[in-house]
């Protein structure tokens, strides 16, 4: 018999520079483990119905497991010659058990198989990037706990804008990441969707057991148009679209921990651990973990858009072109992976430069909103209010003094009767005691988000 699962047809074989340009096997090998899944499960629903008989899917499923743990040994040799992981392991099945081996495709196509191993797989993926999220949630949040108190300034457009506890801060991070995994979990409902059944594209006339599948295999439910199952690739690009934005939260925060571990900022105590040096500056010591994470976010986002142009114009069904999905689903997932599980110790072990940070909080008027709400209590016109302290900036300006350090007299000019209330209000740790909404920076909020946080992380 040919090598080929298609080989009846024709009359003469490959040319040799077709095998390797059509060859999956280099990169769609990794999806073994869900194929051998897959396939055992459907054995199993074929002796249900009477299309094998128990002792052949006993032997089947048996036989699959060998094979398993032969490429687990790193002992199965690949060929191009049998284009991918699909064929490797049915041919390695026919050597072990003859016509019992050549059994195992019926009422399947590799359309719905191959779609059918890589949801597994995507599963699988999803599961893990999730518990890779919650690890790095859980290191912003011991950050939250063993920085707590400590005031820094926050930014809009970089520039100084209002004093935030850094726990607050860190606690955004826990938010962005929490997010992701949502998302994560919503793609996962469609990832869930058993394909496996609809065949080449118009389904079988032989009597299968669909939800006996699904059932063996966990899936929540079977897809219901055999004809959209072949060419629906949806999951995937849902799926690294969720890993792009991951990708964008992970490149945000290491370029702002870049420019807070600089000398003109001085707010990270990087560890070592996750730094490099100069090969002829000795003195350096370089973001470089941080760099990549933010460098790396261009090979996700990229991978999302090769799979957009990838599938703009596919008719239905299955085309050969689908095949080019998994190496940017492979390279997305691996890349993201890959960032996730420095980040967490990377984390985990930074701390703040809390003298450093202390010291320069008088800087850039962080409490002048706070003075000019505190004008708005006193029932001045909020644009009254914020022209009036806008006045009373540009006079420290040219002082070069604080607002704090002004006289009072012009404290009571802006707020006749009020003045002293409102310059007691002045400083960073009474803007922060100043704060009372839902979800701001205040200490009691942040407490509550803090405790809700390490009782929803499991700390």
């Amino acid at each position: 018999m040919s090598q080929k699962t298609w080989g009846g047809r024709f009359s003469g074989g490959t040319d040799s520079r077709v095998e390797q340009f059509t060859e999956s096997i280099s990169f769609d090998r990794r999806l073994y483990r869900h194929d051998i899944i897959g396939s055992q499960a459907h054995a199993r629903m074929l002796a249900e119905v009477g299309l094998l008989t128990p002792a052949e899917a006993d032997q089947i499923v048996s036989a699959l497991d060998e094979i398993g743990a032969q490429i687990d040994a790193g002992k199965m040799e690949f060929s191009v010659s049998l284009e991918d992981i699909h064929t490797h392991i049915e041919r390695a099945l026919i050597a072990k058990l003859g016509d019992t081996g050549r059994k195992l495709h019926t009422a399947r196509s590799r359309n719905d198989q191959v779609v059918t191993d890589l949801k597994l797989w995507t599963r699988d993926a999803i599961d893990e990037l999730d518990g890779l999220l919650t690890e790095l949630q859980r290191a912003f949040v011991h950050s939250a706990e063993r920085e707590w108190g400590v005031i820094i300034p926050g930014y809009t457009h970089l520039q100084r804008a209002q004093p935030v506890l850094a726990s607050h801060y860190f606690l955004a991070y826990v938010e962005k990441f929490q997010r992701d995994r949502e998302r994560l979990a919503d793609c996962r409902t469609r990832v869930n969707v058993l394909p496996l059944g609809a065949a080449a594209l118009a389904g079988t006339s032989l009597p299968i057991d669909r939800d006996s599948v699904r059932a063996k295999l966990g899936f929540e439910s079977v897809a219901r148009n055999s004809l959209d199952v072949s060419s629906d690739r949806d999951f995937a690009l849902e799926f690294v679209f969720v890993l792009s934005l991951v990708a964008t939260h992970l490149s945000g925060w290491a370029e702002e921990w870049v420019i807070w571990s600089t000398t003109e900022f001085n707010f990270l105590d990087l560890p070592d651990a996750f730094c490099t040096g100069s090969s002829i500056m000795p003195h350096k010591k370089n973001p470089d973990v941080l760099e990549l994470t933010r460098g790396k976010s261009g090979r996700v986002i990229g991978a999302l858009q090769q799979l957009f142009v990838l599938v703009k114009g596919l008719p239905l069904a299955y085309n050969r072109d689908l095949q080019e999905d998994k190496t940017a689903i492979f390279d997305a997932f691996d890349t993201v992976a890959g960032c996730l599980a420095v980040a967490a110790p990377l984390v985990q072990q930074t701390k703040l430069r809390r003298e450093v940070i202390a010291s320069r909080l008088d800087a850039g008027f962080l409490d002048a909103t706070t003075l000019m709400e505190a004008l708005i209590a006193r029932g001045v016109p909020m644009r009254s209010a914020h022209e009036a302290v806008g006045n009373l900036v540009r006079e420290c300006e040219q002082r070069k003094c604080r607002l704090a350090d002004l006289p009072d007299a012009q404290f009571d000019a802006t707020a006749p009767g009020h003045g002293a209330e409102v310059k007691a209000s002045l400083g960073v740790s009474n803007a922060i005691d100043a704060f009372t909404s839902y979800g701001s920076t205040a200490r009691t909020e942040v407490e509550k988000q803090l405790a809700g946080w390490k009782a929803r992380l499991g700390m």
